[in-house]
């Protein structure tokens, strides 16, 4: 579910479409009318809430409906344009392929009238069981989650879908779960008599239960391995309740041990350490006096470890990524001051520009070498402030905050900036958008240039006999030289008649892909492009060119 303040802010939009207008304006606004049901069988589907958000806020609104009692639905008074449609209702997914968790493409001309259009749901599937301990005894406060592999910049991640703490019972239920493929990790609640012993200080009050030396409960996997390789998938279908239960039970554990330097008088450092398979903060440990720290009850795997110096002005961070597989010794961290980066942006081609500068956001993207990239929850920066930067009106930038290391400039995609295209990153005089630059402790100035002129590409993805398809998924893939650059590439579903549009195209050579579907951004992988070698249609576009184009569609039983 999105947050109340968006469906907050869809109901007002509905309510004011809902008012008054001119009857001249009236014949240019549009109707969505159809019915929510479920399958199989096509049963109607009531309190299904349908939303409607506009993917440019500033040419249209957001609308909302509820499903009557046979499963009906009516939005009036759309303003033209393209937009994303959501269907939420408890119990149900609707079915779509892995792409639309950005909703399905709709897009209404003016004086439209949209109609028979069926949204499909179907009974959401479960996950439920027990945590118990090798005793039997039920281990309250364990963490069960889900996840799905999927490709995300080019690389295999481990996308956590849902997750619940088990309950005095040992009992957990992960719900509203779409059909397909998942893997299920159970990890013991967090054992504070190791944090505080690492401390220096011993445990007071009620005795917490002893475990022999070096031995801890560990993440284990359904169906029952500490092995995430050796996890065996569970495949879940429409309404499925699938009972996995664990049974955890000490083992040997690893420990991390290390000391932390370059600190400021009477410091106090934070240890933290982070699966880079799951984003997820698995163990911690506080730095004794003598800057040396533990990290106790660590199962095999591959970790970020992070030292945070707490209420340092300006912040301190260290971080170092570990393959653990072993006891590990002599880590050393060394805490750092991060540095800004600001700059100035130029707009090339802005003629008749609706755009002010204040509408452009940039991000910094770490390189895969710099600060643990692989990661995709790894902040690059201190501050919460920092990523995206907003620009100012007179084109001025800043990051603040920034933990060194090597970064690429990317323009955020939004309705404002849809045509531009990121077209040149300088710093100090030297063209980097290709390489990256380094940021260091200093400030680091960039001279950043857009062009709206950006190439534009319009078309139909059709299936083998020529019929458009709706929802399918039409990639822009660059050549060669810049396929390791995510912001070179281009992304667009079909609307309901099978119509794509991608804009703010960098000039260059493209090859372009249509997939029924696709999970995540696999198409950044080049091993995942290799299977559809000749199956994409290659075409050259110059600035500011717009051209026509229809491409085959990769049926879903091909995409793998």
């Amino acid at each position: 579910m999105r947050r109340f303040s968006t469906i907050i802010c869809c109901l007002l939009s509905c309510a004011l479409a809902a008012q008054d207008v001119p009857s001249n304006a009236v014949a240019k606004l549009a109707t969505l009318q159809g019915i929510v049901v479920k399958e199989p069988g096509s049963e109607p589907v009531k309190k299904a809430l349908i939303e409607l958000i506009a993917e440019s806020q500033n040419d249209a609104g957001n609308y909302t409906a509820l499903s009557a009692s046979d499963g009906s639905f009516r939005i009036e008074n759309i303003a033209p344009g393209s937009y994303r449609l959501f269907v939420e209702r408890t119990g149900y997914q609707e079915i779509i392929n892995h792409h639309h968790s950005q909703g399905r493409v709709i897009v209404l001309t003016a004086g439209q009238e949209l109609k028979d259009f069926v949204i499909h749901l179907q009974a959401a599937a479960v996950i439920e069981g027990r945590v118990t301990d090798e005793d039997g005894d039920p281990m309250a406060d364990a963490q069960v989650a889900a996840f799905r592999r999927t490709f995300v910049a080019g690389h295999t991640r481990w996308e956590q879908i849902g997750a619940e703490r088990t309950n005095d019972l040992g009992e957990y239920r992960i719900s509203a779960l779409a059909s397909g493929q998942y893997f299920v990790s159970a990890t013991p609640p967090p054992d504070f008599k190791s944090l505080i012993e690492t401390a220096g200080t011993k445990p007071q009050g009620a005795a917490l239960p002893e475990k022999p030396a070096n031995y801890a409960y560990q993440t284990t996997y359904y169906p029952g391995t500490r092995e995430r390789a050796q996890a065996a998938p569970i495949h879940l279908r429409p309404g499925d309740d699938f009972p996995a239960n664990f049974s955890l039970a000490q083992a040997p554990s690893l420990t991390i041990k290390g000391s932390v330097t370059n600190l400021p008088p009477g410091a106090s450092v934070a240890i933290m350490l982070q699966s880079r398979d799951f984003n997820v903060v698995l163990n911690g440990a506080e730095m004794r006096k003598d800057g040396s720290f533990e990290v106790r009850d660590v199962s095999p795997g591959a970790y970020t470890i992070v030292a945070t110096v707490d209420n340092a002005t300006p912040p301190m961070v260290a971080r170092q990524s570990l393959q653990v597989a072993e006891n590990v010794e002599g880590v050393r961290l060394n805490p750092q001051v991060g540095g800004a980066i600001r700059g100035r942006v130029r707009i090339e081609g802005a003629t008749g520009l609706r755009t002010s500068a204040s509408q452009i956001f940039l991000q910094l993207r770490p390189a895969e070498d710099s600060n643990d990239a692989h990661s995709d929850d790894t902040p690059i920066s201190f501050g919460l402030e920092s990523n995206p930067a907003q620009v100012n009106a007179d084109g001025s930038f800043e990051w603040k905050d920034v933990m060194p290391g090597r970064y690429f400039v990317q323009l955020t995609e939004s309705g404002a900036t849809a045509d531009c295209y990121l077209k040149s990153v300088a710093a100090g005089g030297r063209e980097v958008s290709e390489a990256g630059f380094t940021a260091g402790a200093g400030v680091t100035p960039l001279d950043v240039v857009l062009d709206m002129n950006g190439a534009g590409i319009e078309g139909v993805a059709a299936d083998a006999v020529g019929q458009p398809v709706a929802d399918a998924v039409v990639v822009a893939v660059p050549g060669p030289r810049f396929r390791g650059l995510p912001e070179h590439y281009r992304k667009a579903s079909t609307d309901q008649s099978g119509h794509f549009r991608l804009r703010g195209l960098p000039p260059g050579d493209y090859t372009f892909f249509a997939w029924e579907s696709i999970e995540g951004e696999a198409y950044l992988n080049s091993d995942f492009l290799r299977n559809y070698e000749g199956q994409g249609k290659a075409l050259h576009v110059s600035e500011g060119e717009h051209v026509s184009l229809q491409v085959k569609v990769i049926p879903e039983s091909e995409a793998e």
